[in-house]
């Protein structure tokens, strides 16, 4: 994680937290590498609110209230984690995005965000995010 370190503002897509919280042992070492750095203030970190509407999905659907209350605890704005809504200028981008490059509106929503809120990366394990204006996009399976 020492070049994530020196790249500015990074943006975390939804499955970098559905992974840390689920526990996908594959990514472990990344994402513990991640988290920490966060709690150390070693990287600033951004993500939409439309991440909290993502992850809650599967606690709702499987009524666990424990996971659904660690969603809402490490979705919590922080000194290393700003947590950007959706507002109108991140719409209007999200659709011009969109429109460009045929992505789908959260995608758009989110490479919207990370546009906005000038970030340099973005950090995601979606195969489909492939090009982002301005991005750098970084795969979770590449780190």
């Amino acid at each position: 994680m020492a070049h994530l370190r020196l790249s500015g503002r990074l943006y975390l897509d939804t499955n970098i937290f559905i992974y840390a919280l689920e526990g996908y042992s594959t990514f472990r070492a990344v994402l513990t590498s991640l988290f920490d750095a966060l709690d150390r203030h070693e990287l600033a970190a951004i993500t939409s609110e439309l991440t909290l509407a993502e992850v809650l999905v599967k606690p709702f659907l499987d009524r666990s209230i424990e996971r659904e209350r660690a969603y809402l605890q490490i979705l919590q704005p922080s000194a290393s984690l700003q947590i950007v809504p959706v507002t109108r200028d991140v719409l209007i981008t999200a659709a011009r995005l969109r429109a460009e490059t045929n992505m789908k509106l959260p995608d758009a929503i989110h490479a919207a965000t990370a546009q906005i809120t000038a970030c340099s990366h973005f950090l995601t394990n979606d195969a489909q995010v492939k090009t982002i204006p301005g991005l750098t996009i970084l795969s979770l399976t590449d780190l």
